[in-house]
């Protein structure tokens, strides 16, 4: 009770600074203590662009306190949450392992953020993946970094889509996921099992908003939240951890206007025929999984960790007391996780 307190106060704190470091922040940043601007001996942030399959992807690369382009660094590409953009978690996160040393990359996913891509908010898994694969393409070529040892880090949806990604990129070599959720198994089955009698109609609703765009060009679109209309009352009635805190999160207390729950309908297709598990016995690579233990989304990672036979070195680090959403940014969680990735990379990505 005293943490879930803790936490709470610290939470109602930061609705009042990240909504402030949000406008003020030069680069975006919404997480607490950002980096505001480049000085010689600290972390540095360097916004860039690339091509990926014809899409221009935002990213931000951080760069370790005295780095120097001829000297040889470890790499890290992290993957943000379904509905997240680089600014908030995935870019507290790529800040904080840069200061071990790494050099880190965060960027919006195709079709989402300030990347480009049309229909916007599609989240299709292939494409998710791709992000990935493209961060690594592009970090694996940034000056000082060592080709052979990158590793890959995915936070919520991310984590399911860098468990995916990693199944076949054996440039990888060490993954890790934090409060990780299969968004296809979310998408088909519904949170916690909560939609298993729907998904024959949410299947088919799919396939119609589809057929609209290819007929008409008209794109529908769910999971859309209005954060502005949306009270104090609506969001304490929300029964789950995960999207009572998750609407705090992204609608109060660390809100980016690039960052939205919207999806496009037919993404459905795509989403529930598709299981961050299937297969993740090819995953043969240390792997370190992270999740607060009372996060009520606990149980992907947990049936993930299990199937994932193809690697003997793995982990699964369980964060007491946190649940999902509070170990994006309690202080508290947040250290934890960076000394567990610290030492894990530490040891992987020699």
């Amino acid at each position: 009770m005293t943490k879930t307190l803790a936490a709470a106060a610290v939470a109602a704190t930061m609705a009042v600074s990240m909504g402030a470091c949000a406008a003020t922040n030069p680069f975006g940043l919404v997480y607490q203590n950002a980096i505001a601007k480049n000085e010689p001996g600290k972390v540095n942030i360097h916004p860039v662009t690339y091509n990926l399959h014809g899409l221009k992807i935002a990213a931000n690369v951080y760069t370790p306190a005295g780095y120097d382009a001829k000297k040889s660094y470890p790499a890290i590409v992290i993957a943000h949450p379904n509905g997240g953009v680089k600014e908030q978690v995935a870019g507290l996160f790529a800040e904080r392992l840069a200061g071990k040393g790494y050099i880190t990359i965060a960027a919006d996913a195709a079709y989402q953020g300030a990347s480009e891509g049309e229909p916007r908010h599609t989240d299709k898994p292939q494409f998710r993946t791709e992000d990935i694969w493209g961060m690594t393409d592009y970090i694996s070529t940034y000056p000082g970094v060592d080709a052979n040892r990158l590793g890959a880090f995915g936070i919520c949806g991310g984590g399911g889509y860098t468990l995916n990604a990693v199944k076949a990129d054996k440039r990888i070599k060490a993954v890790a996921t934090l409060s990780m959720f299969n968004s296809g198994e979310v998408r088909r089955n519904g949170y916690i099992n909560s939609g298993l009698d729907t998904i024959q109609a949410r299947l088919k609703e799919a396939a119609e908003a589809r057929q609209k765009e290819v007929t008409g060009g008209e794109i529908s679109i769910s999971g859309n939240v209005d954060f502005d209309k949306l009270t104090d009352d609506d969001i304490a009635k929300i029964p789950t951890d995960l999207y009572r805190e998750g609407m705090q999160y992204y609608g109060r207390t660390h809100r980016h206007p690039n960052s939205t729950f919207a999806y496009t309908t037919s993404s459905l297709m795509d989403l529930m025929s598709w299981d961050a598990r299937n297969q993740i016995e090819l995953i043969n690579v240390p792997l370190l999984m992270i999740a607060g233990d009372k996060a009520d989304s606990l149980y992907m990672t947990e049936e993930a960790f299990k199937l994932a036979t193809g690697t003997k070195d793995k982990e699964l680090f369980k964060i007491p007391g946190a649940t999902h959403i509070q170990t994006y940014y309690v202080p508290e969680y947040v250290n934890q996780s960076v000394d567990k990735l610290t030492a894990f990379f530490g040891r992987t990505l020699k």
